[in-house]
């Protein structure tokens, strides 16, 4: 059964916004009702503590070409080098001399790993949710959804490499595949997510803008992310590494979320809306009026005790 609609955000901009700047109102609205950093955090915890050691798992069990692949899709992405590059390798490559160890008694272990990763399935879920309007839909229903966006993704995520460099081709090639298959995953996310509750065409707006903003962020990345995972190794060993991991996560994650989010205004707007035939949202649900108080009559004790 689903859960009540969230409460409309406590949050509301000032009338001269609404009158001269329509469109940003409804974006800071939108940010609010959604919680942007709180979801943000949340989905890179997540992803931190469940999604990242499931991917080190399966590349645990992986052939060797495939841990390979593994750590040429750590390092196209975050433009990973130096000291930071051969952590990942020494992590990659020691996981996979344990692969007896993990088929031999850690079969529950893996099991175990990959259902508290979908975790991070959960959290998503919730954030288009917010951002979407819409009430929890019951875990019974969505239980399936989080195990297959988890599988699709971490095999999504083993090949990112070779779609970075359009299997060969070169890296300007490899831009552009890369953004049509993340504007496909991130379309497909949110109606598997949302349990098909919301039509496929309002959904588009906020896939591309996603893609477009993970995107950037890989770019920036291979500029930022090699000096600073460097630094931090030097300078606290592998704690560092966690540091800059999770901070990385949470940019990456408020770029998810606010495309999310941007994407519901602009599938809201008059001229798109009419295009991607976007249905009006149920009303909110009217808070129920507090009971009337009655006047006490003249026997009434709580009456004299007013009095």
């Amino acid at each position: 059964m689903s859960g009540p609609r969230d409460k409309p955000p406590r949050f509301t901009v000032p009338g001269w916004m609404r009158k001269y700047t329509p469109f940003l109102g409804r974006t800071l609205e939108q940010f609010a009702r959604v919680n942007l950093l709180d979801c943000a955090t949340r989905l890179a915890a997540q992803a931190f503590l469940g999604a990242i050691p499931a991917i080190f798992v399966i590349g645990a069990l992986a052939p060797d070409w495939l841990r390979k692949q593994l750590v040429s899709t750590i390092s196209g992405t975050l433009g990973l080098t130096g000291p930071a590059l051969d952590q990942i390798r020494s992590v990659v490559h020691s996981s996979g001399d344990d692969t007896a160890t993990i088929a031999s008694t850690g079969a529950v272990g893996v099991v175990v790993t990959l259902l508290s990763a979908t975790a991070c399935s959960r959290a998503l879920q919730r954030t288009c949710e917010r951002a979407w309007h819409l009430p929890k839909a019951g875990a019974r229903l969505a239980a399936w959804r989080w195990v297959a966006w988890l599988l699709v993704w971490l095999t999504a995520l083993l090949f990112q490499g070779p779609i970075q460099q359009a299997f060969g081709t070169g890296r300007v090639l490899g831009a552009v595949v890369s953004l049509i298959s993340g504007t496909l995953l991130w379309w497909w996310t949110q109606h598997l997510l949302l349990g098909g509750r919301v039509a496929w065409l309002p959904l588009l707006p906020g896939a591309i803008l996603v893609a477009v903003g993970a995107s950037l962020v890989s770019w920036g990345s291979r500029f930022y992310m090699p000096r600073a995972l460097n630094h931090s190794l030097q300078q606290f060993g592998g704690l560092g590494l966690v540091f800059v991991m999770l901070s990385w996560l949470i940019m990456f994650f408020v770029v998810v979320t606010m495309g999310i989010a941007l994407g519901y205004i602009l599938a809201h707007e008059p001229w798109t809306a009419r295009r991607l035939h976007t249905p009006d949202d149920p009303p909110e649900p009217a808070a129920a009026p507090p009971p009337a108080r009655t006047s006490p009559g003249p026997g009434d004790p709580s009456g004299d005790h007013d009095r």
